[in-house]
């Protein structure tokens, strides 16, 4: 009885990851023919709740202590479906189709460079070139199919259907920008190692408080927007203002104790500069 318990408990995680799937293909299957802005809409929202579902397989399993290649695996080809090919078929049909074939291959670009992140943090990973748990390499997958799917909630919430036609290029460079950052090498907060201490307290605090005010200010619906923005905004500006910064604090503690302890082990820029071009980070 014991083993077999222990047995379902490895189904538990997947079973997140596999309703994340499911999510990603309603999500095709809404915004697939002649969809209507409300099953645009549907579809956005069906994204939005398989980012939930992505963010806690990997925490039940760490939880129930039920970690396996095969849910690694599982769980990146759950995000290629339901955050590179949904929100990528999405885009297209709810505001890139009028621009013809530049439209399809932006909305194209979106779901290759979601899968070129993954395929390149498999494969660093199966090589033992794991990044710091303190930042990801590129905007995470995940993370891009939120921005996009939040433009989409809050444009439908305050203005209905993209009828406008001066909406699609500013989309259209929204998606590129994704994109690109999806298979960039900036540097984003996994906010992993954060503690519960009066400084994150505070600022958790204030988070929720900026999203009341805006709430209250304009609609529900642009609080995911305003945050989505925010974080990707936040990623750009510290590594262009502070990369050598980031780039020390990405290193494993270990080898930061050691260098801490040798001023003779101290990079300096140009060792930083020549570690930037030589070296591929997840």
């Amino acid at each position: 009885m014991q083993i077999n318990l222990r047995k379902a408990m490895f189904v538990l995680p997947n079973l997140f990851t596999v309703s994340s799937i499911f999510l990603g293909f309603y999500s095709m299957t809404l915004a697939a023919g002649d969809a209507t802005p409300e099953q645009l809409y549907r579809a956005a929202l069906a994204i939005f709740f398989a980012i939930f579902f992505d963010m806690f397989d990997g925490r039940v399993a760490r939880m129930t202590r039920t970690q396996s290649d095969f849910g690694v695996q599982l769980d990146s080809l759950a995000d290629v479906i339901s955050f590179g090919a949904a929100p990528a078929l999405l885009v297209y049909k709810w505001a890139l189709a009028p621009m013809g074939f530049m439209g399809l291959f932006l909305s194209f670009s979106f779901a290759a460079c979601g899968a070129l992140r993954l395929a390149r943090f498999n494969v660093l990973a199966a090589r033992g070139d794991k990044a710091s748990h303190r930042f990801f390499t590129g905007l995470p997958i995940p993370l891009a199919a939120g921005a996009l799917v939040s433009v989409i909630i809050a444009h439908y919430r305050h203005y209905g259907a993209p009828t406008d036609p001066t909406i699609h290029v500013p989309i259209a460079i929204g998606v590129a920008l994704l994109s690109f950052l999806m298979v960039s090498t900036v540097r984003y907060r996994t906010f992993k190692e954060t503690r519960l201490t009066v400084k994150s307290f505070a600022t958790f605090g204030f988070a929720v408080a900026a999203a009341v005010v805006i709430g209250l200010a304009t609609r529900a619906s642009f609080v995911l927007l305003v945050f989505a923005g925010a974080y990707i905004l936040m990623g750009l500006v510290e590594s262009i203002f502070f990369r050598h910064t980031i780039e020390k604090s990405a290193l494993p503690a270990a080898v930061q104790r050691e260098i801490e302890s040798d001023e003779a082990l101290e990079p300096d820029d140009d060792d930083l500069e020549a570690k930037d071009e030589g070296d591929e980070y997840i």
